[in-house]
C-alpha cells in the first residue's frame, strides 16, 4: 500500500503563507484523485482541495483564492500553496490519496496561524 509523507507545515501570522507537500512512496498518477483535508480541534475532518487524475480542481469556499492545490506527478508530490492565512485555518492538514471509495491517508502536519 502506498505511504504517503506530509512535512511543509509550521507555524506562521495571519496574512502569511506556507506550502506543505505530501509524497507518495508509489505512483500517485494511478490514483483517481489527491486531496488536502483538515481537522481543527472539535471538529469533524473536512475537504480543503482536490486534483483528479485528469487534474479537475476543487476547493472548500473558505479556501477559494487563497490556497491552490498542485500535483507533480514525476516526484510523486502534491502540495498546498496557501496564502493570506487566517487564525482559523488553524489546523491538522492531512494529504490523501483516493481510488473509488477507498482513501490512503498520511500522517499529516500541523498549521497553526496566530493572530
Amino acid at each position: 500500500q502506498v505511504q504517503l509523507v506530509e512535512s511543509g507545515g509550521g507555524l506562521v501570522q495571519a496574512g502569511g503563507s506556507l506550502r506543505p507537500s505530501c509524497t507518495a512512496s508509489g505512483n500517485i498518477f494511478s490514483f483517481d484523485a489527491m486531496g488536502w483535508y483538515r481537522q481543527a480541534p472539535g471538529k469533524q475532518r473536512e475537504l480543503v482541495a482536490v486534483v483528479t487524475r485528469g487534474y479537475s480542481i476543487n476547493y472548500a469556499d473558505s479556501v477559494k483564492g487563497r490556497f491552490t492545490i498542485s500535483r507533480d506527478n514525476a516526484k510523486n508530490t502534491v502540495y498546498l500553496q496557501m496564502n493570506s492565512l487566517k487564525p482559523e485555518d488553524t489546523a491538522v492538514y492531512y494529504c490523501a490519496a483516493e481510488r473509488g471509495s477507498s482513501r490512503v491517508w498520511g500522517q499529516g502536519t500541523q498549521v497553526t496561524v496566530s493572530s
